[in-house]
């Protein structure tokens, strides 16, 4: 398969598991992504939130990683990207608005 470039949008708190492993998959594969993040610049980092069940009735949140944001959110042009990826956490509350 050809390499395809994808875009991942990311934000504070984004679930580790579901940020990480995805991005290094897609690199290992040898596509291109661009990860990037509403007011942070590429070289910042968004921190990750890793969830568990620890036995009570709702999962903990514990600190991540840092999690490298590689593109400028302002600047890209989607349509130049061939799929996007939205990892979940808490991330997503806040970056739909």
């Amino acid at each position: 398969m050809p390499a395809k470039r994808i875009l991942m949008l990311v934000g504070d708190y984004v679930e580790d598991y579901e940020a990480m492993v995805p991005y290094q998959m897609l690199l290992m594969v040898g596509h291109q992504v661009d990860a990037v993040c509403p007011g942070k610049k590429p070289g910042e980092v968004v921190r990750t939130a890793i969830h568990d069940f620890e036995g009570d009735q709702t999962y903990s949140e514990k600190r991540g990683h840092n999690f490298a944001v590689t593109a400028d959110f302002d600047t890209i042009e989607p349509r130049n990207y061939d799929a996007l990826v939205i990892p979940g956490g808490r991330s997503p509350e806040y970056l739909r608005l």
